[in-house]
């Protein structure tokens, strides 16, 4: 069982940053996959980002590629979301997945935070 509890959102006008953190509990954190989703007003639940095991290989939505960073610290059971250059259609609840298997797909993420909201002012 893994639980997760993400934070770091706000209100910040467009073109400025934010990191979001997510925090997980358990001692079989490095077991997992994380992945970074975003739920929009209205808008099916999307893939933003994910890191593997280990910290190495990484994988973005086209739309957030080149702005967004996703990382992880296994001594600290935290993943976080460098996100530069934001803008209005950034906005959205961003939640934090943990998978066993790389995948993009929301569907094959087992566990889920409770989400933190984050709004781009134009």
């Amino acid at each position: 069982q893994v639980q997760l509890v993400e934070s770091g959102g706000g209100l910040v006008q467009a073109g400025g940053s934010l990191r979001l953190s997510c925090a997980a509990s358990g001692r079989t954190f490095s077991s997992y996959v994380m992945g970074w989703f975003r739920q929009a007003p209205g808008k099916e639940r999307e893939f933003v980002a994910a890191i593997s095991w280990r910290g190495g290989p990484t994988s973005y939505a086209d739309s957030v590629k080149g702005r967004f960073t996703i990382s992880r610290d296994n001594a600290k059971n935290t993943v976080y979301l460098q996100m530069n250059s934001l803008k209005p259609e950034d906005t959205a609840v961003y939640y934090c997945a943990a998978s066993r298997v790389a995948t993009t797909r929301k569907g094959d993420y087992d566990y889920w935070g409770q989400g933190t909201k984050v709004t781009v002012s134009s």
